[in-house]
């Protein structure tokens, strides 16, 4: 079974994303008023790019940070091969 870990260092989550050919996203038509709305990780051809837009990673961060958020993932599958698994929650749960 693999284990799952929860991050709030930006450089870490940065690092476990790019390494997994991801980026920051949001998804559109969420949030208003300078707010991106609802944060994601994108990864190109996998999933529902089109409901997804890229913004910077320093936009990404500030609403990470703002909303209270930690990031939860996995460094490999129960087979030993690398995820891609993660999910953004509050840091209260993590």
């Amino acid at each position: 079974m693999s284990e799952s870990k929860s991050t709030t260092d930006h450089d870490e989550i940065r690092r476990w994303v790019e390494e997994r050919g991801g980026r920051p996203a949001r998804v559109k038509d969420t949030g208003n008023d300078g707010d991106p709305g609802i944060l994601r990780i994108d990864y190109p051809g996998r999933g529902d790019d089109e409901s997804l837009e890229e913004i910077s990673w320093d936009e990404w961060f500030e609403w990470f940070d703002k909303n209270g958020l930690a990031f939860l993932y996995q460094e490999e599958t129960a087979e030993g091969k690398e995820s891609r698994f993660s999910k953004l929650v509050s840091r209260e749960a993590a």
